[in-house]
């Protein structure tokens, strides 16, 4: 294997992200073959003998990128103590790669959704400073009038933080039993955004489905059914996180909390089949 930063190896391996790697590195938890690493320093993962916190760095997997069309009442987790099933079940026997969800749907939910051991990839994705649109496609009770559209394309405090769509739209779907449909981009990543934004306006949602991820949609995958991203979706993902966003004012310019990147002193290990990532929608 071609050698590669010390870092990179650390992210790839699902046990934090480049940025946390480097801290540890900087604080002198890290060790190739016995001695202190240094920052930058080129390792080859099957040659040399990398430690993180005393801890033999876990052997590198292939990457893996799939989409998953997640079904409601599925968790956005690997595990649940409920044990109520998982989208990680779902994988179960057909993916042998140790695949974690890439950011939030919650459990009344639906629609697509990365999992990937990438960890470097996942981190950018998930973070709301990468500025990654989400769409959803959602119902609600009632029909919005104009002064609600505005006041929802406004926003609003959410856990103390502003926030506000990208954008707002309305779909003409056949109206039943009071409800209408709308379409709705995010790119924050709070618990309940989608909900919570609705609601304010005073129209509860009642079906959310996401419909794409910054480049990645897909309108056939059915249900509780996968498949791997193709190299180009991938690609069109990175390329879409390569850089943050500039600030633009609003919600969408702040550093906000969406993720929960583990601290760089006590770095979570890859969530494979014992972690996961908390629910929103």
């Amino acid at each position: 294997m071609a050698r590669e930063r010390l870092q990179k190896i650390i992210a790839r391996s699902g046990l934090c992200s480049r940025r946390d790697a480097e801290e540890l590195i900087r604080q002198g938890l890290v060790t190739v073959n016995g001695r202190a690493a240094t920052l930058g320093m080129k390792v080859d993962p099957e040659v040399d003998h990398i430690k993180v916190e005393g801890r033999r760095l876990p052997p590198l997997e292939p990457l893996r990128y799939i989409l998953l069309h997640k079904p409601r009442g599925i968790m956005t987790t690997c595990e649940d103590p409920e044990e109520r099933t998982t989208v990680v079940d779902l994988l179960t026997g057909k993916v042998r790669e140790r695949v974690y969800p890439v950011g939030r749907l919650d459990y009344h939910s639906e629609g697509l959704l990365i999992l990937t051991n990438d960890g470097e990839l996942a981190a950018r994705v998930a973070h709301p400073r990468y500025g990654v649109v989400r769409e959803y496609l959602v119902k609600v009770k009632g029909d919005l009038t104009p002064q609600e559209v505005a006041r929802l394309r406004r926003g609003a405090r959410i856990d103390g933080v502003p926030v506000r769509p990208r954008s707002v739209r309305r779909e003409h779907r056949t109206r039943k039993a009071g409800n209408s449909w709308w379409t709705i981009e995010v790119t924050e990543g709070r618990t309940h955004e989608v909900r919570e934004l609705f609601f304010r306006v005073g129209h509860p949602v009642q079906r959310l489905k996401r419909t794409a991820i910054g480049p990645i949609r897909d309108r056939e995958l059915p249900p509780g059914a996968f498949r791997d991203l193709e190299p180009g979706e991938v690609e069109a993902l990175r390329r879409a996180v390569r850089t943050p966003r500039r600030r633009e004012g609003g919600a969408r310019g702040r550093g906000r909390p969406g993720t929960g990147r583990p601290p760089a002193r006590s770095p979570k290990r890859s969530p494979g089949r014992g972690g996961g990532s908390r629910s929103k929608g």
